[in-house]
């Protein structure tokens, strides 16, 4: 299999889509969405990793679902990339976890509450994947600078920066769209999370609370703006997942959302070239 990032490199220009279910609920659904996404990113030739956790570490409340942890996780991931043929990625909260997952995952993900986490980084870049960096909820766009340069340091040129809104007061994030070609000036991919970007962090007391009947709106701004790529998380049946529920995007819309956002990318495709050899 091509290395996703090789091959986002040598399909400059073109948009890519992570995407896939916030977490993984069971084996079954795991190959079913990795399955039916993959589908409709090829028949509209769209590079695409597919996503899911094996841990959400970071929750509201102690009851909410956590995954199936990250051996069975793992090892699910490992079956979508050798029976569905594409890449995948999932996200890390330790470094003691870091090299198990790179036996894995194409690109390592590090979570916005972690961005800054400079152990964690350097391990990330250190295995020699990809590492995608969740840009944290509290930074302004020009401070990824510092996080590039810690991967930088190990010798890595694989990252791409993720946004996912910015913190506005109490239980609600907004996106800035300047932030897009402030952060494509430091000549990596630049990905728009665009299902996060909706959420009301903790709007519901013990769960986040979200907005998705903006998910769509966001999107093609994001993509008029210039990004490279477009972070979705996708379920069948979003009322039902067991995590981010209010911010899942629905399977059934996903196709005419993305022909919708290849004829916004074609129009305005970033003209400045992104990535390092």
């Amino acid at each position: 299999m091509t290395n996703i990032y090789q091959t986002i490199q040598r399909r400059e220009g073109d948009l890519f889509l992570i995407a896939g279910p916030c977490v993984i609920e069971s084996e079954r659904h795991a190959l079913m969405m990795a399955r039916e996404i993959a589908r409709i990113t090829s028949r509209l030739d769209v590079p695409y990793v597919f996503k899911a956790s094996y841990d959400k570490a970071n929750r509201s409340s102690e009851r909410s679902y956590r995954g199936l942890g990250m051996d069975e996780g793992l090892r699910i991931l490992q079956r979508i990339k050798d029976e569905v043929g594409v890449s995948v990625v999932t996200d890390v909260h330790e470094t003691d976890q870091v090299d198990a997952v790179a036996e894995v995952a194409d690109i390592i993900q590090i979570p916005a509450f972690l961005c800054r986490q400079t152990d964690l980084l350097q391990a990330a870049a250190a295995t020699g994947r990809t590492v995608n960096v969740k840009k944290g909820q509290f930074l302004a766009p020009w401070e990824i600078g510092n996080i590039i340069e810690k991967i930088e340091a190990m010798g890595s040129r694989k990252v791409m920066i993720t946004e996912r809104g910015t913190s506005f007061g109490y239980n609600n994030l907004v996106v800035d769209m300047r932030a897009f070609p402030m952060m494509r000036e430091f000549g990596y991919p630049v990905v728009f999370d665009v299902t996060h970007s909706v959420q009301l962090p903790g709007g519901l007391g013990d769960a986040t609370d979200g907005q998705s009947e903006y998910i769509e709106h966001l999107a093609r701004a994001g993509v008029a703006c210039g990004v490279d790529g477009l972070f979705l998380e996708v379920h069948d049946h979003p009322p039902t997942a067991l995590s981010d529920a209010a911010t899942q995007f629905a399977l059934d819309k996903l196709e005419p959302l993305l022909e919708t956002l290849l004829k916004i990318h074609e129009l305005a495709k970033p003209k400045v070239a992104v990535g390092h050899n």
